[in-house]
């Protein structure tokens, strides 16, 4: 990708993080230590893609309100929780991420457990501040459904229970999808939805974002499994190799490297063609989307 293009993403990124610090919780009270920890987790370092991505889409439907910044604070720090608990000696048990120490390494296991539950929440108590930038807005409401159905049990957090029951076991092409699906595609998915809910977006445009998102979540994931074999830990941030030290079966374990790599291209592809499809226009999202499964970090 260009330089322009680099130095286009940077700024965003800094504007995003600008959004998600003004709504993380003051380090004070007895429960000071829990309240760092979150904020701990949360500025350890990331992409900011989810925030990003709901803001942009959000623009590409004409909004230009405040009430998506809540939304952009809520979806971080729901992504960072499961990042939070993902770490945990009791699922991946990774001491490092983005290059710093996880979050139970630094604070210990049970303060990490806490600050995981705490982001949940202080995630849904955020987005329902929405509710006051706008308490005529309709919108806000359906908002929030998204966020909590894509994060819960028929989301992020069944396909995360999916992919614990499924380690050191034989996993089909069905079951790797579901669980896919379920853990990285949901929260993209709720990321792009919510940001083309509260702009007013037809249910169609929005069937369309949230397909086109899902399809981007898959190529995601599968770029994470070639990544986790092709890459270094100091590229990475992160051990690699964890998939196979943790029985798991990946995209690359069923079909290799090549085909999984073909598997990225055509997703991708399709995702931003789907993009492409709408009346409306966002160069830089869809840019983006390409960079982000070509990523290699």
């Amino acid at each position: 990708m260009n330089k322009d293009f680099r130095e286009e993403v940077a700024a965003r990124t800094r504007r995003v993080q600008e959004v998600v610090d003004s709504y993380l919780p003051s380090e004070e009270g007895l429960q000071k230590t829990v309240i760092e920890a979150m904020n701990y987790s949360v500025r350890a370092g990331g992409k900011r893609l989810r925030p990003m991505m709901m803001w942009e889409t959000y623009r590409m439907f004409g909004g230009r309100s405040k009430v998506i910044e809540p939304f952009m604070a809520a979806i971080e720090m729901i992504h960072t929780y499961s990042l939070v608990h993902d770490d945990l000696p009791a699922m991946d048990n990774d001491e490092f991420r983005r290059g710093k120490k996880t979050t139970h390494a630094q604070y210990g296991e049970a303060m990490g457990i806490l600050a995981g539950d705490g982001l949940l929440n202080y995630a849904f108590e955020t987005a329902a501040g929405a509710f006051e930038l706008e308490p005529g807005n309709m919108q806000v409401g359906k908002a929030i459904s998204v966020l909590a159905e894509k994060a819960g049990i028929q989301g992020m957090l069944g396909g995360q229970c999916v992919d614990v029951e499924s380690e050191g076991k034989a996993v089909t092409e069905e079951t790797l999808r579901f669980i896919y699906h379920l853990k990285t595609g949901a929260l993209l998915e709720a990321s792009m939805l919510i940001g083309a809910i509260l702009a007013g977006a037809t249910h169609s445009e929005q069937q369309k974002v949230e397909q086109a998102a899902g399809e981007l979540g898959l190529a995601f994931q599968i770029q994470d499994d070639i990544l986790d074999v092709t890459s270094t830990t100091e590229d990475l941030g992160k051990p690699v190799g964890s998939d196979e030290k943790n029985q798991k079966t990946t995209w690359v374990t069923l079909f290799g490297v090549e085909r999984s790599r073909q598997d990225v291209e055509e997703l991708s592809k399709h995702s931003v063609a789907l993009m492409d499809a709408l009346v409306v226009k966002n160069e830089f999202l869809t840019t983006l989307m390409l960079d982000l499964v070509h990523r290699k970090k």
